[in-house]
């Protein structure tokens, strides 16, 4: 799971688990730690975006995070999507041989984008995210 701001920033976790509101809840609360202010999420509407944990999560921390559910099936005009299709054609699959590699592989690309924000800038060029940067 991951975000992205049009300033550079990447944020992400990695999880070999199933995707639970405790799991979203905790990558919302780095996520506003780490960026040191309100931060403003657009999230697909995966059932666990919506669900009532999340949303009560949401509302005890209204002053830090606020959730911005994407139309459906809109991949195009998500921000976090040219990252995923980045990870895809420079993390090989096919050769981590069990799930921890891949994993830690995941991992290893991500932090090297971080340390390339020109990169993740580059992720709102395209016409249909620019949006999120106004």
């Amino acid at each position: 799971m991951s975000a992205v701001a049009s300033r550079g920033a990447l944020w992400f976790t990695v999880f070999t688990e199933r995707f639970t509101a405790t799991v979203f809840s905790a990558f919302l609360d780095r996520v506003a730690r780490q960026a040191g202010r309100k931060v403003h999420v657009a999230a697909d509407r995966h059932p666990v975006h919506r669900g009532k944990a999340v949303r009560a999560w949401l509302e005890t921390n209204a002053d830090r995070v606020e959730l911005h559910l994407m139309p459906g099936y809109s991949p195009e005009l998500n921000p976090d999507e040219p990252l995923n299709a980045d990870l895809k054609r420079n993390v090989n699959a096919s050769r981590a041989h069990n799930v921890d590699r891949l994993a830690r592989e995941t991992r290893r690309f991500l932090r090297r984008r971080q340390r390339q924000p020109h990169i993740v800038r580059g992720y709102f060029r395209a016409p249909h995210v620019r949006y999120a940067t106004m």
